[in-house]
Formats: C-alpha cells, sequence, structure tokens
C-alpha cells in the first residue's frame, strides 16, 4: 500500500497538476517545476485521492484542537476546500485576494468570522509563505483565530520556518523532496531531472 507521499505523487502525475520546465513563480524566483492544483478538476481519482488524504489529516487535527471552521484562500485551495468542509460536515469561508467592489463587498466570501471562531486554514502549496501570511490577515482582523494551516505539498523554501517564526503551525500533507524520491524511485521521472529539483529545494 502506498504511503501519503506516494499517493500524493501519484494523483499529481497523473493528473498532470506536476509540470517541469522553467517557471517563474509569484516571488520572482525560477523553478524547474510547478504544481497546479486546479489540474485536478480534469482527474477525479486524483482529486479523490488529494481531498481525502487532506480530510483525513483535518480530522487528526481536531483531535487535538478545537475548530470550528475551514478556510482557504483563491483560486487554488478554493477548489478542493468545500469537498473537504462537506466530507467534513463544517463551514468554510474562502478568502480573497482583493476586496471585491460591488455586491457583497469585501475579501470574505462564503459566510462570516464571528470573533473567537478557530480556523484550519487549507492551501495547496507553501514557498515562502507570504500568500499564506496575506490570507489569514482578513480572519484575523475580524476576530478569528487561526489554529492551523494545512498544505499539500511545502516546497522546501523557507515558508514553514517563517510561518513558525510567526507562530503558526504548518502542517504538510507531503513535500516536494518525498514527491520526487517516490517517482524517482517508481521510474516516472529520470535521475537528472530528480537531482536537479532536489538541488534546488537545498539552495
Amino acid at each position: 500500500m502506498l504511503d501519503k507521499a506516494s499517493m500524493i505523487a501519484e494523483a499529481l502525475i497523473r493528473s498532470e497538476a506536476l509540470k517541469f520546465g522553467k517557471f517563474k513563480l509569484k516571488s520572482g524566483i525560477i523553478s524547474p517545476y510547478y504544481i497546479d492544483l486546479s489540474w485536478l478538476l480534469s482527474s477525479p481519482e486524483s482529486f479523490a485521492t488529494v481531498v481525502n488524504l487532506a480530510t483525513q489529516e483535518i480530522k487528526k487535527i481536531l483531535y487535538e484542537i478545537k475548530v470550528n471552521k475551514l478556510a482557504s484562500i483563491e483560486l487554488k485551495g478554493a477548489l478542493l476546500l468545500p469537498t473537504i468542509a462537506h466530507k467534513l460536515r463544517m463551514p468554510c469561508i474562502i478568502v480573497r485576494k482583493e476586496s471585491k467592489s460591488y455586491g457583497l463587498t469585501g475579501r470574505i466570501a462564503g459566510g462570516i468570522v464571528k470573533p473567537g471562531d478557530r480556523f484550519i486554514f487549507f492551501d495547496d502549496v507553501i514557498t515562502k509563505g507570504d500568500s499564506k501570511i496575506e490570507g489569514v490577515k482578513p480572519i484575523e482582523k475580524a476576530g478569528g483565530k487561526i489554529e492551523s494551516i494545512l498544505v499539500v505539498v511545502d516546497r522546501e523554501q523557507g515558508g514553514k520556518e517563517e510561518l513558525e517564526r510567526r507562530g503558526y503551525n504548518l502542517i504538510s500533507l507531503t513535500t516536494i523532496s518525498e514527491v520526487i524520491s517516490y517517482l524517482l524511485k517508481a521510474g516516472k521521472i529520470k535521475s537528472s531531472l530528480a537531482k536537479e529539483i532536489l538541488k534546488y529545494t537545498k539552495k
């Protein structure tokens, strides 16, 4: 039976959510790979794998701490969170990247944040941690508390350390090193590509 990292690696390859090449990240860094979880939408099996693993992880967190709501930020994490929330029978909200200027304005979509609400914040990947810090701000400003931040893949580029430095608890379902190590062992990528990516994560 495959472990969690292997299952995610298989889902990323099967759905083509993991791509190799030269990609410019939001931070300006050039990366030899890119993870786009929106591609899970074209692979129901892969989508179910990632959603189920995230749901299981959140259940574990709920045994340890009291949480009453889930949250994510548009776009990638927000595509998965409603299904996860449905499985857990928990309410969820989505944080917009920018305030909406018409209709129901503001950055929170799907509900409201009440003072004292306790959240697990979910997203696709973490690099430097900037988008997570930006994403939780509207929740905290409204009086909510972030109990844990859960991501599918940690790109291992300082995000975990930065969030922990700021007092947040970061949990990842897997890391890019674990994903690449599995894909190499399974013969799904060449050793030269694996070495390039693993070297990149250590910069």
